[in-house]
């Protein structure tokens, strides 16, 4: 029950806003040149879905995602484990990681532009590089709850390393394992999108820069829209498996 008020409580503010931003608009406070009704961008947004075009840059956005997500998966995890386990290099590339999610990936994409130009391979290294840094470190967080005494009880009856990483690591690894790539696709996502943005011949970001640039403000705030969904999308599923396993951690 208290879910269901909940979700109506949200739902009911959205549609609120909605309904705000169409009474400004057709009022006149806004001009609608640059704030198009939400109904205008609704129907274009329906129509953008059956358009081969955005459908075809949709698909390329998707599939860079998507790769980027594959690669750098297994790499952040193993990374982590690692750093995770060793006290020594822990110590040692911990404080890099840490920086290095501090700084914003932004200003290396020229880099990454000047290295692999602007075809597909420089979106999905660039998504790789945004997401990296915030698995590792959820990563290490989650091979440093892992009880020790756990650790040795299984050592203590000839458990293989294979064993260990099987039985004890993952199991308890794995809440916030799925936080950490919940994260990591969101940074992801950013990276791809952003980089689409600023130098790319396809794809979602640079149907939305090249509709920005032209003043077209209803395709600009449909693209946004469906860019959104997308990551809204992606995000809860990850965290509707993300509560279930959380349940027992």
């Amino acid at each position: 029950m208290t879910k269901t008020v909940l979700l109506c409580t949200r739902l009911g503010i959205l549609l609120g806003l909605f309904t705000l931003w169409q009474l400004i608009v057709v009022t006149g406070l806004a001009d609608v040149r640059t704030l198009p009704l939400p109904s205008t961008i609704l129907v274009r947004i329906v129509e953008m879905l059956g358009d081969k075009e955005v459908l075809y840059n949709l698909w390329i956005t998707v599939a860079q995602v998507s790769l980027a997500f594959i690669i750098v998966v297994p790499i952040g995890i193993v990374a982590g484990l690692f750093l995770g386990e060793s006290k020594y290099w822990g110590e040692v590339f911990k404080p890099f990681f840490y920086f290095m999610t501090s700084v914003p990936k932004s200003v290396f994409l020229p880099l990454f532009i000047l290295a692999l130009g602007t075809g597909f391979s420089q979106k999905v290294v660039f998504g790789i590089f945004q997401a990296i840094f915030v698995l590792v470190i959820c990563a290490i967080a989650a091979t440093e709850t892992v009880p020790n005494e756990y650790l040795k009880m299984a050592r203590s009856y000839g458990a293989t390393r294979r064993q260990l990483y099987a039985e004890i690591y993952l199991p308890a690894m794995l809440p916030i394992l799925l936080e950490g790539l919940r994260l990591g696709m969101i940074f992801n996502i950013t990276g791809v999108l952003f980089a689409e943005m600023y130098a790319s011949r396809a794809g979602l970001g640079h149907l939305v820069a090249m509709w920005g640039m032209r003043f077209e403000m209803v395709n600009l705030f449909a693209g946004i829209a469906i860019a959104s969904i997308l990551a809204i999308l992606i995000n809860e599923t990850l965290r509707h498996y993300e509560n279930k396993l959380s349940r027992w951690r």
